[in-house]
């Protein structure tokens, strides 16, 4: 088990190496261009996006580059404001993330950020962001504690401290379980505090927690934790880590005759999870602010022409993230009346209210946290469905 001393020392590490390769890209600090260059004559404003593009989590990042490409599109087409997006891979690590966050605003002089994929690169990369004063928003970024970074970071990405309860209280009273097993990655920031919150949930609930299992981000084989918990006999078990890890535990647990449900964190909303475990990912339990069954105008028309431009690919809740992230951009640069200027975005982007995405009506809070809710889904015969 991770201790809350290791955790922050690895907090950090991530912000100090950020501030020595903030203070090396040199004296500006990566102050924005002159305010008064605006969006006269129609200039682009540069947006970076810090995604995982290469890697084992690369299904997160590249659904993230698919929902911003096809906003980008239909946002320039629609005219009001237009948006260039500067892509960096961080390929999931944080090194990764604070030199692309470098380059970003220093060489590239971008208005604001996208990304970066997971907690942990936000958690490095975000306070060089707000120190240089350039907004920052993190699409699939659920881990406590990130819009606290700085008052330049946000994130449109329901944190795990509102969605995973509602995943795992739904499963208690559809399930009447009484005693359950908790699994997750130790090495994962995001993974470490989605475990927190499931643990604090179940406790408030007064199931009984009769086995904590750890592993590591890219390990393969499980069958030590999992071979423990079904001599426990739980009734469900409880699983923070990435899809990739996931499916795998998913896997091993049908093969050795675990077949209660299993309630995930947000790792277990990408669809990569139903084609790396297949039938074993039946009976996984999410809570999402994203459902493609929803009979809503806007959601369906985002899923045909999704589909028409990515060759009949359903999104998945980080596309459609991604697309209404650029969205709220979009809408915030038409209100700054600037395609250059930092500060006013980011004031821009803290007075969104009312804002009607694909996932659901959306708003910030006083703290830059996203107001808005999600559905508990299912996977019933390879698909997410509602769980009622």
């Amino acid at each position: 088990m991770i201790t809350m001393k290791k955790g922050l020392i690895k907090w950090f590490s991530g912000m100090t190496i950020g501030a020595l390769l903030l203070t090396t890209a040199g004296c500006g600090g990566g102050a924005a261009p002159t305010a008064n260059s605006g969006s006269q004559g129609g200039e682009a404003a540069k947006i970076g996006v810090i995604s995982y593009l290469t890697g084992g989590g690369a299904a997160y990042g590249q659904a993230i580059k698919e929902g911003l490409d096809l906003a980008k599109e239909e946002i320039n087409a629609q005219g009001k404001v237009k948006v260039d997006l500067i892509y960096e891979d961080s390929r999931g690590d944080k090194t990764e993330a604070i030199n692309a966050i470098n380059k970003l605003i220093n060489k590239d002089n971008v208005v604001g950020i996208i990304g970066p994929t997971l907690s942990g690169e936000m958690f490095a990369a975000g306070p060089i962001a707000d120190q240089a004063g350039v907004p920052i928003m993190g699409t699939s970024t659920t881990a406590e504690g990130i819009p606290a970074l700085g008052n330049f970071v946000f994130r449109n990405a329901l944190p795990e401290f509102l969605a995973v309860p509602q995943a795992v209280e739904k499963a208690i009273s559809t399930y009447n379980l009484k005693k359950v097993a908790v699994m997750y990655s130790n090495n994962n920031d995001w993974a470490v505090s989605g475990y927190k919150t499931i643990e604090s949930t179940l406790k408030k609930n007064g199931i009984e927690i009769v086995a904590t299992e750890t592993f590591a981000d890219k390990d393969t084989d499980y069958s030590a934790q999992l071979t423990k918990i079904a001599s426990l006999k739980p009734d469900a078990v409880m699983v923070s880590s990435l899809y990739q890890e996931a499916s795998l535990v998913l896997k091993k647990a049908r093969e050795i005759g675990i077949t209660v449900p299993f309630v995930g964190t947000n790792g277990f909303n990408s669809p990569e999870l139903i084609k790396i475990a297949g039938p074993a990912a039946d009976g996984a339990i999410v809570a999402s602010p994203w459902f493609p069954g929803k009979q809503d105008e806007k959601v369906q028309k985002f899923i045909a022409d999704y589909k028409a431009k990515y060759n009949n690919k359903v999104p998945d809740q980080f596309a459609a993230q991604a697309y209404d992230a650029l969205y709220i951009y979009a809408s915030a640069l038409e209100q700054a009346g600037s395609t250059t200027d930092r500060q006013k975005l980011r004031d821009s982007i803290a007075a969104i209210k009312g804002f009607q995405g694909v996932t659901g009506k959306f708003a910030f809070d006083e703290k830059r946290e996203p107001v808005m809710s999600a559905t508990v889904l299912i996977i019933k015969d390879g698909q997410f469905t509602e769980l009622k």
